[in-house]
């Protein structure tokens, strides 16, 4: 029953959690709204995919970088190049299925940031 003025509150503005908990993972953007944004900002499945794609948008521009020293050696750095970026979208696509889902999908390393970040 504890759950019923975080679900009564995101009933009455349209978007339900599950919604709010996977659009947070389309860009950086949203996950900052919904940090901010009542009523979001205090409910605690929202906050968690709020932070955890925050944390997978800064896993992705430090993979960017990375790709950029791979870039110059040649086969093996290419081939990782496109392994690394593979699994990050494939980790990205899978967090943001769960979460339209109702689910919580913890990424390995960014994702216990994320929950210790949003409390829960």
């Amino acid at each position: 029953m504890a759950d019923e003025p975080n679900t009564a509150a995101a009933a009455s503005s349209g978007l339900s959690e599950d919604a709010a908990s996977g659009l947070a993972y389309l860009t950086i953007i949203p996950a900052i709204i919904f940090l901010v944004v009542a009523p979001y900002n205090t409910n605690p499945k929202v906050k968690f995919h709020a932070w955890q794609s925050i944390f997978l948008g800064c896993t992705w521009i430090v993979l960017w970088v990375l790709n950029i020293v791979l870039a110059f050696i040649p086969i093996i750095g290419w081939l990782l190049m496109i392994v690394l970026a593979l699994g990050l979208f494939i980790v990205w696509l899978i967090a943001i299925i769960q979460a339209f889902q109702g689910k919580r999908f913890v990424i390995p390393v960014i994702g216990p940031l994320a929950a210790k970040q949003a409390g829960a």
